[in-house]
């Protein structure tokens, strides 16, 4: 049986605690609205026809396959992640770059811009248009921060 997803959607969130960075990066997953799945990470190919959607609300506990980058980090500091994405001009599906750093998300977004350029010339493609989803958190002084972006497929 092959699995390939015919839609997906982006998604991002960002939270802090005063407990522990876990309980931040579970606060931040239910602000992107994937808390309640059971995320399975996976690689960053688009396929062919795939279709760009709303954001969605999924059934509780259903097994959801995404591209996902996460930061978490301590008081004080400053932390980015994000994902870029694109479609290649001739049709063939496209790409996803996940990144995470403790920096700002205009840092992010630069490195993503790098990762998004490696991978076209690596493949020897050109994207139509990249676009970027990327959340940056300070984290207050006596807490914990998380932040999230995640592409998530969809198979119907």
């Amino acid at each position: 049986m092959s699995q390939v997803p015919s839609k997906f959607f982006v998604t991002s969130g960002k939270a802090i605690s005063k407990v522990s960075d876990l309980n931040a990066f579970d606060q931040a997953l239910i602000v992107a609205g994937i808390g309640e799945q059971n995320l399975v990470s996976v690689s960053s190919v688009l396929p062919v026809g795939i279709k760009k959607v709303q954001k969605r609300e999924l059934p509780r506990g259903m097994i959801t396959h995404c591209v996902l980058a996460q930061m978490r980090g301590g008081e004080g500091e400053t932390i980015s992640a994000g994902v870029a994405y694109g479609f290649r001009e001739d049709d063939q599906g496209g790409y996803v770059a996940e990144g995470h750093i403790h920096g700002t998300q205009k840092n992010l977004k630069q490195i993503l811009e790098w990762k998004m350029d490696e991978m076209s010339k690596l493949r020897r493609i050109r994207f139509k248009k990249i676009f970027y989803v990327i959340e940056e958190l300070d984290i207050p002084l006596d807490h914990y921060g998380a932040c999230l972006a995640a592409v998530v497929f969809i198979f119907d």
